[in-house]
């Protein structure tokens, strides 16, 4: 499958459910908020059996969390990492900006903002601190942005995610006052995160063998990504049967939890579409590093929240609030991003 006839699925992939994902988002909260309160009962059969090693961990959580993070790996192409000596610029600006900039940021809006509300900030932090891999690359596509690049960093954040975000996710809450054990976040990331890359791994090569590339990257991938879709989906139907009461009950908390949140990512994408124009980067090259520096891998982020602090932890409510802002902002950005692409590089003499 060629790269133009990726590109033109993927774009109508997105005009169809991701350019919408908030407003399904929107619906599943409604019916979770539903649930909780005229049907109690199904929220406590969900809840019932547990996985003790994972912080008692509902079971039909973790099947949803691990339906949501295989697919967004299964799209890498790992193989692609050993191109990033070619254009080594964008895959240490991303690095830098999701593992140096992000996470100390997060944490200072969390306390701007969630000063007295420590278990939200939580949830901000593990958000800032989580750089996205695949779902990125549909703002890449929709963007016009250069796909191979997003390949390359996407595989590079996915294989930083394993090491990394166990300690820095420790580092950081730590610094906020919150204590939390490294050895049950790592315990996630390898189970959500390392199992997923590996199992990808296998897949790929086995299928692609047996059915060929094309029919991986169009059928299998197609209903992996659906998949994907619907776990997060559901993941968030429990989550807010769990939180509806405290949600009706104080109706102002979610736009409390989004004030971080929406400077988080109006700073990141600001300040790293600014740098690279100012760099003089190409277009392409600078839109893809803001989008992969600047969303977040909101699935692992909700996934270690319920795990390490319990479905019904207020630090799990705010981590689900990130894909309900970052989708429209990101969209939002990338049709910003192409009405001035024009002015990419800034010295063009073209452009004069």
């Amino acid at each position: 499958m060629t790269v133009h006839r990726a590109h033109e699925e993927e774009e109508a992939k997105l005009g169809v459910f991701e350019k919408y994902l908030t407003l399904w988002i929107g619906v599943c909260i409604v019916i979770g908020l539903l649930l909780g309160r005229f049907v109690p009962t199904i929220v406590s059969i969900l809840n019932s059996v547990t996985i003790a090693e994972l912080g008692y961990l509902p079971l039909p959580i973790g099947i949803f969390l691990f339906l949501m993070m295989y697919p967004t790996v299964a799209a890498i192409e790992f193989g692609e990492i050993k191109k990033a000596a070619k254009t080594p610029k964008p895959v240490i600006v991303t690095l830098v900006a999701n593992w140096v900039i992000a996470p100390p940021l997060a944490v200072l809006l969390s306390r701007i903002f969630l000063s007295n509300y420590p278990k939200y900030a939580a949830g901000v932090i593990l958000l800032g601190i989580a750089p996205c891999t695949a779902m990125v690359l549909f703002w890449i596509m929709f963007a016009k942005g250069n796909v191979a690049q997003g390949l390359v960093i996407t595989a590079i954040n996915a294989l930083s995610i394993i090491i990394l975000y166990s300690p820095s996710a420790a580092f950081f809450l730590g610094v906020s006052g919150i204590q939390v054990p490294i050895y049950l976040i790592a315990v996630d990331v390898l189970l959500f995160v390392g199992l997923p890359v590996g199992l990808g791994l296998f897949l790929r090569r086995e299928l692609t063998k047996r059915r060929g590339k094309e029919w991986y990257n169009n059928a299998y991938l197609g209903v992996m990504h659906k998949l994907a879709m619907v776990a997060l989906l559901g993941t968030l139907i429990v989550l807010f049967s769990y939180k509806g009461e405290t949600i009706l009950q104080q109706p102002l908390i979610v736009g409390l939890i989004a004030m971080p949140l929406l400077a988080h990512y109006s700073i990141m994408v600001s300040l790293l579409f600014g740098a690279t124009w100012l760099s003089n980067w190409n277009y392409d090259m600078a839109v893809t590093s803001t989008l992969i520096g600047s969303s977040s891998h909101f699935e692992i982020a909700i996934t270690v929240a319920i795990t390490v602090f319990g479905l019904t932890h207020d630090a799990a409510l705010a981590t689900v609030i990130g894909p309900l802002l970052e989708v429209p902002i990101m969209v939002t950005f990338a049709k910003i991003a192409l009405r001035t692409r024009h002015r990419f590089p800034r010295n063009d003499p073209q452009q004069k």
